[in-house]
């Protein structure tokens, strides 16, 4: 996907991009090869699949929820900063708040926020499990973002305890989304979410099959949750 398609395929979509929003993902994308020959960001570092598997695929969630008000939004586990950067770019009102296990990721990020001119954003560098226990941010904010991470049953762990009652947990998802949703239903029901809906879509040029989830939070997740460090992902509830 080049730049015109980007550009071009988001219009279609109800996205259209000003001048300088074009400019923050050119300097974004600049950075990100930069720094991953520093540190080991992503595999993906050819222009078209940047724009198309990190900047665009990152966008698709925006095509099935709505971004375009002053929410504060948490992403866990954003690695170089996906969904959320780009949804930031897009959507300048929302409050940002990252949380990512890797302290040279976070030193990217901070540095990514200078090189983009973004405001009210903060990157913390902390586990998902002992993030979410945090009374600080635990069940604090409108929609929470979590993009190839882990599967259905052990990211509801990490994200759910996160969402404010009434708020959203928004999942990006490629293949087995809905082997995994199976497998993940009784963990988000433990929780306190509830399945509103699921959208697949075939990512453009690639043709690639992709699920965004939308998990609405219905009732407060029970104070035991999220487990120690390194439960979750051990014995997933299942």
């Amino acid at each position: 996907m080049n730049v015109e398609q980007f550009e071009t395929s988001l219009r279609e979509k109800g996205i259209s991009l000003t001048s300088t929003q074009m400019v923050q993902f050119e300097k974004y994308f600049e950075t990100l090869v930069e720094w991953n020959e520093k540190i080991n960001l992503t595999a993906i570092t050819s222009k078209p699949e940047v724009y198309l598997k990190h900047f665009y695929d990152s966008l698709s969630a925006a095509f099935y929820f709505d971004f375009a008000k002053p929410l504060r939004l948490c992403d866990v586990g954003a690695g170089a900063g996906f969904p959320s950067i780009p949804l930031k770019i897009v959507f300048p009102e929302l409050q940002l708040t990252i949380v990512d296990s890797l302290n040279k990721r976070i030193t990217f990020l901070n540095h990514l926020a200078d090189v983009l001119s973004l405001s009210n954003v903060q990157f913390i560098h902390d586990r998902a499990e002992t993030f979410g226990v945090n009374p600080v941010y635990r069940e604090s904010f409108d929609v929470v973002t979590a993009r190839a991470v882990a599967r259905m049953s052990i990211l509801s762990e990490f994200c759910l305890p996160l969402v404010k009652v009434g708020g959203h947990f928004v999942a990006l998802k490629a293949l087995h989304a809905e082997e995994e949703l199976k497998k993940g239903q009784k963990a988000i029901t433990t929780l306190g979410g509830k399945i509103e809906n699921k959208y697949t879509f075939t990512l453009p040029i690639e043709e690639s099959e992709r699920t965004i989830i939308v998990i609405k939070k219905e009732k407060q997740t029970p104070k035991k949750f999220p487990r120690k460090p390194g439960t979750p992902a051990k014995s997933p509830i299942e």
